[in-house]
């Protein structure tokens, strides 16, 4: 682990599983079935699944293509959300608009960080488990409160539009939902 990385990690814990869980189920209560606060939860339970198989992989063929797996639905998802989702933001939430494009943009650069060195190393283990704590407090922000903002804030006919062309974005960059 680099110093930067040290640092990082220092000074942004991460916030507890169970405040991530509440988070989530309070999201969960707020999104509607098949709108686009619920496709994005269902991004979010992929991508943690992809984590999952990404640190349970041992060998180097299995990491290398469960970091591919990962890195795709990473990038599918997050150009979704920068398409569709973050514009919204733009409007009252310029803040948090900056930090998700940002943060978004960092995890990228992760993933390819990932993908250049020895999958057999502690250093790919140790940058997952930096990239994974990176994507939970993301994801902690956005469910936790960016989105539901966005979900009560917006008129219906805005969330319909936000819908329709979420499931679009996600089609177009190989992460629709199954």
């Amino acid at each position: 682990m680099s110093v930067m990385d040290k640092l990082i990690a220092a000074v942004t814990p991460p916030e507890s599983s169970e405040a991530r869980a509440k988070a989530r189920e309070e999201a969960r209560q707020t999104a509607v079935s098949g709108d686009w606060l619920d496709q994005i939860l269902t991004h979010h339970e992929q991508i943690d699944d992809a984590f999952d198989k990404a640190e349970a992989a041992t060998g180097a063929t299995d990491r290398t293509a469960a970091l591919k797996e990962l890195g795709a639905l990473l990038t599918g998802h997050s150009m979704a959300e920068e398409a569709v989702i973050y514009p919204q933001l733009s409007h009252e939430h310029k803040g948090p608009m900056g930090m998700s494009y940002q943060e978004q943009q960092a995890a990228k650069v992760q993933v390819a960080l990932l993908e250049a060195l020895d999958p057999l190393s502690q250093d790919w283990v140790d940058k997952l488990g930096q990239l994974r704590g990176a994507v939970a407090h993301h994801v902690y922000e956005e469910e936790g409160s960016r989105f539901l903002k966005l979900h009560e804030e917006l008129p219906a006919h805005v969330q319909a539009h936000m819908t329709q062309r979420y499931r679009e974005e996600t089609t177009r960059y190989g992460a629709s939902l199954a």
